[in-house]
Parts: C-alpha cells; sequence; structure tokens
C-alpha cells in the first residue's frame, strides 16, 4: 500500500484544483457582477487553493521530484477543469480537446518515466 508522500499529494493537489478551478472560472456564470467583487471572491477561494497545494508540494517533495509534481498538477487540472467546464458550466467536451488531453497525457508518461 503506497505511503501518505506518495498519496498525500494526488488527493490535495485534486482537491485544490476544485478550488482553484472555481477560483478562476467560476465566475463566468455570473457576468454580470462587477469585476471587483468576483476577483475578491476569487481571491478568497484561492486562499483555500494555496492551504492545500502548497503542503502538497512540500509532502509530495519527498518523493516526486518538482516537474513530476508539476505535471501531476497540470494533469489534475486538466482533469478537474474537463468535469467542471461540462457539468457546471454546460460546455461540450470535442474531439480535439481529448486529442490535446491525450497529447499532454503522453508528456506526462515521459516525465514519470524517467531518463531515457
Amino acid at each position: 500500500m503506497p505511503s501518505l508522500p506518495y498519496l498525500a499529494p494526488i488527493v490535495m493537489l485534486a482537491l485544490s484544483n476544485v478550488f482553484m478551478t472555481f477560483a478562476w472560472y467560476g465566475h463566468l456564470k455570473f457576468g454580470a457582477k462587477p469585476l471587483w467583487i468576483v476577483v475578491l471572491i476569487s481571491w478568497g477561494i484561492a486562499f483555500f487553493e494555496y492551504w492545500l497545494a502548497v503542503p502538497a508540494n512540500r509532502i509530495g517533495h519527498q518523493v516526486y521530484s518538482a516537474a513530476e509534481l508539476k505535471t501531476m498538477q497540470e494533469v489534475i487540472t486538466l482533469l478537474v477543469f474537463a468535469i467542471f467546464s461540462v457539468m457546471y458550466l454546460g460546455e461540450k467536451l470535442t474531439v480535439n480537446h481529448l486529442i490535446g488531453f491525450a497529447l499532454i497525457a503522453g508528456g506526462a508518461f515521459f516525465i514519470f518515466k524517467g531518463p531515457l
């Protein structure tokens, strides 16, 4: 069974991405609200994202390289965003999106594969 430094960063980065996705994109459903209000609300949401992302990277760096942590973050971001954009914003994912995500996942494979 994987230990805390292996699993905790994945879970914490996933949760932090939920917060950050709402901070960055959640306001799109409220286009009539003044920008200064949505910026302040976004900052408040992002505060909680940092409370997850920073410890996730500190814990994860015990067993993952910085490049692996960043790659993990980006892949998780895409997954969370894809779900968010469909379920919250009501947007559709196209074949082009899926191909682009697959190419990024291919890049992630090489980051975790190690030196050739």
